[in-house]
């Protein structure tokens, strides 16, 4: 929200919380409408459009927010390195907003103006009008728009809200009051109004021009260097083309240098270039290794726990795992990530922590919750933990954690079969079983005198065990024994 929020800050639907799609049921079920009861020759299928575009984009985005997560998560080319704060998470999360905006504005486009109905799928005139109106007009106007939207009246009631991220994220890009999001609708509508009243319009034109206009603003705010130094130094004059994301992180650190959109060429022109951008796009090309102190090796649950990661969904992170009904059909998708996890088989990073001076990352195994169950897996998945921990001893790491079932007893017995074949380690390995009892113990009420105990007894148990007797507590174990223990 902005220091001072202005008029038109919160978005018509806002009120509709999580239910925000409903706003589109009437346009579909008009488009169906208007599509059954044309005659056939006559049916302009282009009204489904805006609807294609939104799934599109939508997808489009999650991909850019899962691969700037994980690489910011892991990889040395990170931009700015301060962790990314709840609140922000909270702001972003209606980042599709602007989404659902631009496929309801499209549609009634399409009936407002005469020349946006039965477009063909493809005009290359119209695709070079776009990009050369793009190119000079919109990328002049955006800038100077920019830049008033930094004069201080406008930046404490509405531009203020988009930089409060410092450590920006792909959808940080979409993150703006509504009133904004009208001016730039109006700016990027410039050329596809023109090449469409010219008779040049085309559906994929236009959503080609929309989903660039994603990558590039996605490109500007994912936080991790990748735009290779060969393509300035063949093609000298692309810095004044094409930014970087280092180009316009400046921009959110330093707020009133590098206005440009994508071609930081006015800012060179008007003389707004930040002085260190060509420093730390050197800086974030080459790498700073991270030193990492502490890990916490964990694996994934249930087929849709890969949906609860960081790199899924925020929402759902945000709230206790439960099934949810949708999830259910995206089964192809889930069955398609379980089988890139198992192929390359390896460890992945799942998200960077920083409390203080303490660095610390969350790293999976490539294995659900139902692989532990199964004996044929028991010698992969020990393959994989002894392989996790060797890769943090050579990285200096001090500790690494086993979750979940990463330290089960019968699978490792807590971890000490790493121990004892890598005798000379120096890292800590710490299976959670005492905190894991302290926090149990703690929640037995102080009066309690006698604890039953029932099923499997486990390390932590004994530990909880243990403690309650020095406390005097009496405590009975009921354990279930095999049926050859009887028939001895």
């Amino acid at each position: 929200m902005a220091s001072k929020p202005g008029l038109l800050t919160d978005w018509p639907w806002s009120f509709l919380g999580s239910n925000k799609y409903l706003v589109l049921v009437p346009l579909l079920g008009h488009a169906a409408a208007t599509l059954l009861t044309t005659e056939s020759k006559e049916r302009d299928y282009g009204l489904l459009f805006p609807f294609y575009l939104l799934v599109l984009r939508l997808i489009h985005n999650q991909l850019w927010i899962t691969l700037s997560r994980f690489q910011t998560a892991r990889s040395k080319h990170r931009i700015q390195f301060k962790s990314i704060e709840f609140q922000q998470v909270d702001r972003e999360r209606h980042w599709d907003d602007q989404v659902i905006m631009y496929s309801i504005l499209i549609y009634a486009g399409m009936f407002i103006f005469p020349e946006g109905k039965h477009l063909p799928f493809w005009n290359t005139k119209g695709a070079v009008i776009i990009t050369l109106l793009h190119v000079g007009p919109v990328e002049f106007i955006y800038y100077w728009a920019h830049r008033a939207l930094h004069h201080h009246y406008l930046y404490s009631r509405y531009h203020s809200h988009h930089h409060s991220s410092f450590v920006t994220e792909p959808v940080t890009a979409t993150v703006h009051p509504f009133a904004e999001h009208i001016l730039y609708f109006f700016i990027f509508s410039l050329p596809v109004m023109v090449a469409v009243y010219a008779g040049d319009g085309s559906i994929g034109a236009v959503g080609g021009y929309i989903v660039w206009n994603d990558i590039m603003n996605n490109v500007g705010h994912c936080n991790f260097e990748f735009v290779p130094t060969w393509a300035f130094k063949m093609i000298p004059f692309l810095k004044y083309l094409m930014y970087t994301p280092s180009f316009h992180s400046l921009h959110h650190s330093q707020i009133h240098t590098n206005f440009s959109l994508f071609m930081p060429l006015y800012d060179h022109m008007y003389g707004t270039m930040d002085k260190t951008t060509d420093n730390l796009y050197e800086i974030s090309t080459i790498g700073r290794e991270d030193k990492i102190d502490v890990v916490h090796l964990t694996h994934p649950t249930s087929l849709h726990s890969i949906y609860q990661l960081r790199l899924g969904f925020s929402y759902l992170a945000s709230q206790p795992y439960t099934s949810k009904w949708y999830l259910w059909s995206m089964w192809p998708v889930t069955t398609f990530l379980m089988l890139v996890i198992w192929i390359f088989n390896c460890t992945f990073t799942v998200e960077k922590q920083k409390l203080d001076k303490l660095e610390m990352q969350v790293w999976a195994i490539p294995r659900y919750s139902f692989h532990y169950s199964m004996e044929s897996q028991k010698k992969p998945i020990n393959y994989l933990i002894e392989k996790a921990i060797l890769d943090a001893e050579s990285r200096g790491i001090k500790v690494i954690s086993l979750g979940l079932l990463n330290q089960g007893e019968e699978l490792n017995t807590n971890g000490e079969i790493y121990l004892q074949k890598n005798d000379k380690l120096k890292i800590r390995v710490v299976d959670g079983s005492t905190l894991a009892a302290a926090v149990i113990f703690n929640t037995i009420p102080k009066e309690t005198s006698q604890v039953l105990f029932a099923g499997h007894i486990t390390k932590t148990c004994y530990l909880v065990a243990l403690e309650l007797c020095k406390k005097g507590s009496q405590v009975t174990a009921l354990i279930a024994l095999p049926l050859s223990f009887f028939s001895q």
